[in-house]
Formats: C-alpha cells, structure tokens, sequence
C-alpha cells in the first residue's frame, strides 16, 4: 500500500482551513530535498505557515509540498519533500498531527538545491512562461 502520511497531511490541511484556522507545517529543514530560504531555521527545524492567504501556487501531493512564500518580503519558491514534514498543526490552538522524520524512499530522486534562483516575478503586465530544465 501507499505510505498513509500526505494523505494525512492534506486531509489535516483542509480541516484546519475548514475551521478558519492557520495551517502550520514544521519541517526538518536539512532534509535531503529541502529548498527553503536559508536563515529561517532554528534547530534544524522550520516552520512554514500555510495558509491559502501567505503561500502562491500552492502544490500538495503525495511526493511534495510546493508553494511560493515571502520572507522577510522577498519572494522564495519552497519545495517540501513529504518525508521531510514532522507536523502540520493549527497555530490557534496546536490541534493536528506530528509525525517521525523519514529518509528518502529508495529509486526516489531528490531535487537538490542549486545557486541559481528563478528571477523575481515582475510587477504588473502579462504574465509569461518559461522554460525551466
């Protein structure tokens, strides 16, 4: 069978947002596969909040969780690999579900992180698409 944890995560998502909460992910950030901005963690953990307000192109499946996010008012696209989330949770009141950090499945590819960043969105005008290998 398929590992039980992104259908929690997702199902937990969209009970916390039902309930007009703000869902919380803690990640262990020095995961393999993890791009986050650098600078935000503190003990090796980060906490992203997820609600449909903060985040941009919001992706949730069973591999990963990717959304676009500002810090500190610079856009940044997250890529969260599943195995690398240790909670989502309400930050109202703490109610969701923790979980045990996991490494990489075998034969899975991790999308390492690299030095070149996608460049800004531009403000205004049409919005365009491009090529990304």
């Amino acid at each position: 069978m398929t590992p039980s944890k992104p259908y929690l995560i997702r199902a937990l998502y969209e009970w916390i947002v039902d309930n007009e909460c703000t869902p919380y992910l803690l990640v262990a950030a020095e995961a393999p596969g993890v791009i986050a901005p650098e600078g935000f963690a503190e003990h090796g953990q980060l906490i992203l909040n997820l609600s449909p307000s903060a985040v941009r192109h919001f992706v949730m499946n069973n591999q990963v969780v990717s959304f676009e996010a500002r810090f500190s008012g610079v856009p940044h696209q997250l890529v969260i690999p599943v195995y690398a989330v240790l909670a989502i949770y309400a930050q109202e009141n703490g109610q969701g579900m923790s979980f045990e950090i996991e490494l990489p499945e075998e034969g899975v590819e991790v999308q390492e992180e690299t030095d070149e960043q996608p460049p800004p969105p531009k403000p205004g005008g049409r919005p365009s698409l491009r090529v990304v290998k």
